[in-house]
């Protein structure tokens, strides 16, 4: 299968990148590496090209109701230039996808995750009612996050907009190195940031990207792959689709219920998460925090008192922590934190024990 490429990928391959193959695209998984540059976001600032994630615009004046009954959080809270995380969930109560909800004022727009686009529109429209349009505008936008504690004086290099008092979760549109562009107090880090959402014109981009790490030298500003951040969000305990989080798994039971609002009226799924959360689940999404140099991965079991309870769900190590964290599966009355437990790697029961999420402490969005 051919791979799909953004408009910054000359950018990658100038800048030595290691291109990987990724939901579908051909993606820098790292330029310096996974450690310098997990270490960069977290202490300075990493630019990210993230132009793979998919954008949906929903028009219509039944856009807010179809939201409402199609995700599990509560839409009509939001005003224009609010954003809201959210899942969309099938009749099972099982998680679609989770994604961002934007009101841009005449219409909203949903950011899905990149291996879910075409699943989430075959979804999405046959769900559709009443006046409701479905706009797939995910290969005419491109996405760049700059993301750490310099990223809000990396911006005000760039625009006149006002970076440093947008609230976390909203968004306001403006100039950044001449380009028109959403402006987003978002990201997928834990680290103040900012995600761009412009038209993905070759050009423009790049002269955007380029501005940017221009713009940002002086602060320590560096291009960061995926494997970078993979490992941020997983310090974060914040859930990847596809291992934390997929059809057979439910937002209560992934920790989700905070986006789950059960009380806003009936969704897709809602009659089943009632049930649910009325017995509770039966198992719980905990983190795992091990010992030494071990390091878990997807897929290895997770045991206690000779049995196995679960298997991890996302693994790998913690540049910050400097020690091996993963995530899991396990039943919800052995669920507490402090109990020890055992993750096998390669035939050996290595030492581990359950801790709350997230592993790290992330700086206050404010």
């Amino acid at each position: 299968m051919d791979l799909k490429r953004t408009v910054l990928y000359e950018q990658h391959r100038a800048a030595g990148a290691k291109l990987v193959p990724f939901a579908g695209f051909e993606m820098p998984l790292q330029y310096s590496g996974v450690l310098e540059e997990h270490r960069c976001v977290r202490s300075r600032a990493g630019l990210f090209d993230v132009s793979h994630m998919g954008e949906i615009e929903v028009r219509g004046t039944d856009a807010l109701a179809f939201i409402q009954r199609l995700t599990t959080n509560d839409a009509s809270r939001l005003t224009e230039g609010r954003v809201q995380y959210s899942a969309m969930c099938n009749g099972d109560g099982g998680i679609i996808d989770d994604l961002l909800v934007y009101h841009m004022g005449s219409h909203f727009m949903l950011v899905v995750n990149a291996g879910n686009i075409a699943t989430n529109l075959a979804w999405m429209r046959r769900q559709l009612e009443g006046d409701v349009d479905l706009v797939d505008a995910s290969d005419a936008t491109a996405l760049i996050a700059v993301q750490g504690p310099e990223s809000r004086s990396i911006l005000r290099h760039l625009t006149t907009a006002d970076v440093e008092s947008l609230p976390y979760y909203h968004s306001i549109r403006g100039t950044v190195a001449g380009t028109d562009l959403l402006i987003s107090r978002t990201g997928y880090t834990g680290e103040v940031g900012f995600e761009l959402y412009f038209p993905a014109e070759k050009k423009s981009a790049e002269t955007l990207w380029n501005s940017l790490l221009d713009a940002g030298k002086d602060a320590g500003l560096r291009p960061a792959g995926l494997g970078a951040r993979d490992t941020l969000r997983l310090e974060m305990g914040f859930c990847l689709y596809g291992n934390d989080i997929d059809h057979t798994t439910n937002p209560l039971e992934a920790g989700l219920g905070w986006i789950t609002k059960l009380g806003k009226g009936a969704f897709i799924g809602s009659e089943t998460l009632a049930a649910v959360k009325a017995r509770g689940p039966e198992r719980k999404l905990v983190g795992l925090r091990l010992d030494g140099k071990n390091v878990p991965r997807k897929g290895y079991p997770i045991t206690a008192e000779g049995r196995e309870i679960g298997t991890v769900t996302s693994g790998g190590f913690s540049p910050t922590l400097e020690r091996g964290i993963g995530m899991g599966y396990i039943p919800k009355a052995i669920a507490v934190a402090g109990k020890p437990v055992q993750v096998a790697i390669r035939g050996n029961n290595c030492e581990a024990e359950i801790v709350s999420l997230p592993f790290v402490t992330s700086r206050p969005q404010v």
